[in-house]
């Protein structure tokens, strides 16, 4: 790589795997440091990518003088602290979903960008998938017109990860919500055109997981320091009269699709639509007919590789975050919302 933008990756295993061939086939980063709290894992990803800068604290990446870019790849918990550090360090900050697991956290996140004048994203890779790109330009363009109803649900079939860091509440902030709720949530806002949420009916179940004998394929028995929900679901009202019903779940007897059964419909006064197979649902009054229209994805290329070369780009040329913040706000309001509405049996009014 001979860009000019130093990058540092804290938390190197998992998901920084993604990223690390969009740091390097971006015109504008290089890949000089990293930190992870695991000496062995750390050593062995420097050296199978050639860096020799390599910090059991991650603090000490944050201070390093040549960095510009801060990615942080680590456990939810993890990501306030060290981004906003990374931001009052004068750092760039890209960070994986969920930019915090709660609200607070990601104000504070906000106001340490906004002193320190640099860009905050959230690593939101569904939004460079080349299906959603071409059916969100296709909603710009109105075809929809205006989106009152979507139904969106990211579901499993034992498809848990059993790993400390994705079920210990410490570790992860929650569930399935905060794991993959974050996404199609996400997805979904960004296609209506971030409609502000004003209340939230929520709930969470936790019984799969309890039965005798219970496993996931993704990581063998389910452990007993398991404390978050397995499944979750929410009625959203929005300040535009729209509506969302969302679901999301690691464990439910669910037809199982390469994995996951990951869908969203919007419904618009022009016409539906249905992503990923990305068909757009139009009817012509005039003469009684319906209308289903097959759209062209968009050429790009890996979703996760894409966003981190997005995010270069923005700050090689001065540009807002790909993905702003705010947007990742509302996000963690609804699913806060959620958790609160079902602790709480009761409609969670945000405005």
């Amino acid at each position: 790589m001979s860009g000019n933008l130093k990058v540092g990756v804290i938390g190197v295993r998992g998901i920084a795997n993604t990223h690390f061939p969009g740091w390097r086939d971006s015109p504008h980063t290089e890949v000089v440091a990293l930190a992870d709290v695991d000496p062995d894992v750390l050593a062995a990803k420097g050296a199978d990518l050639g860096i020799g800068k390599l910090y059991q604290d991650p603090y000490a990446l944050i201070a390093d003088p040549d960095i510009a870019i801060v990615d942080i790849c680590t456990p939810n918990m993890y990501h306030a602290p060290l981004a906003i550090a990374a931001l009052g360090a004068g750092k760039h900050v890209l960070c994986e979903k969920p930019l915090a697991p709660t609200p607070r956290e990601i104000e504070q996140m906000i106001e340490a960008r906004d002193r320190s004048g640099k860009l905050l994203m959230t690593a939101q890779h569904f939004r460079f998938d080349g299906a959603a790109r071409a059916m969100k330009a296709q909603i710009d363009a109105g075809r929809l017109g205006q989106v009152y109803h979507a139904r969106s649900w990211m579901l499993r079939r034992s498809g848990a990860p059993t790993r400390p860091t994705f079920i210990e509440k410490k570790h992860s902030g929650g569930g399935p919500c905060i794991d993959i709720g974050v996404h199609i949530l996400d997805l979904t806002l960004w296609m209506m055109g971030h409609p502000k949420p004003v209340a939230v009916s929520g709930v969470t179940q936790d019984r799969l997981r309890r039965l005798p004998g219970a496993f996931s394929n993704w990581g063998g028995p389910i452990p007993a320091s398991w404390d978050v929900e397995e499944f979750a679901a929410a009625f959203v009202r929005f300040d535009t009269g729209a509506t969302l019903v969302l679901e999301v779940s690691w464990l439910l007897n669910h037809p199982k699709t390469h994995g996951e059964d990951m869908q969203m419909w919007l419904y618009g006064d022009k016409g539906g639509a249905h992503w990923p197979a990305n068909v757009l649902l139009q009817t012509d009054n005039a003469t009684r007919q319906h209308m289903d229209v097959q759209l062209q994805n968009k050429e790009g290329g890996e979703p996760h590789a894409l966003e981190c070369m997005a995010f270069a780009d923005a700050v090689a040329a001065g540009k807002p975050s790909p993905v702003p913040a705010e947007q990742s706000l509302d996000v963690i309001r609804i699913l806060d919302a959620l958790y609160r509405s079902a602790t709480e049996g009761r409609e969670v009014r945000l405005d």
